[in-house]
């Protein structure tokens, strides 16, 4: 019976009443807090930085209180200068906090090397065919007395005699030097 008349008391009804405020009240500071920690609201738009070189990168991005980090360096592209950002992400326009960490795409200092295919002994119209499907260009073509007609007797780069597997830049320009179809 006491127990009864406890909970149907008006001490029980305070205290209750208490807790409760003081919950709302912890909650409401507690937010209030937060928002101050995370800005909340406070936002800027990220500037377009595809173009700019890795020199430049560090300045613009500490000027407006963003971080950069490389994520990668992808193909080559020629129409952009070497080592300058390709593309980035949060992308141009959107708008993030200060200090956000900017992830930045590089475009490499120039193409990459690859190997030189064996074209040697095989008639010009294949060798062409393997040296452009590679990424390799053309060069001059010269020819030698052999009995093989269109047949590559040799490559050069750059006056220099060129060996199978050798590590060139894409897009070099291969020298080919074919037969004739003539008799020494």
């Amino acid at each position: 019976m006491n127990f009864l008349r406890f909970l149907f008391s008006k001490t029980l009804l305070v205290q209750f009443t208490l807790a409760f405020l003081v919950g709302l009240l912890f909650v409401y500071l507690t937010l209030s807090f937060l928002k101050y920690i995370t800005l909340h609201d406070e936002h800027q738009k990220v500037p377009n930085l595809k173009g700019i070189s890795l020199i430049n990168l560090a300045q613009i991005t500490a000027d407006k209180n963003l971080r950069y980090q490389i994520i990668d360096s992808s193909k080559f592209t020629p129409n952009l200068p070497p080592l300058s950002v390709i593309e980035h992400k949060p992308s141009p326009g959107q708008m993030v906090k200060k200090n956000r960490m900017i992830y930045v795409t590089l475009n490499p200092s120039g193409y990459r090397r690859i190997s030189v295919p064996d074209v040697v002994q095989i008639t010009r119209r294949s060798a062409e065919v393997t040296l452009l499907s590679v990424g390799f260009f053309i060069g001059e073509i010269s020819y030698r007395d052999n009995i093989g007609k269109d047949m590559v007797l040799e490559m050069r780069y750059k006056g220099e005699s060129l060996e199978a597997g050798t590590l060139l830049q894409k897009t070099a320009a291969i020298d080919l030097v074919l037969g004739n179809g003539k008799r020494n």
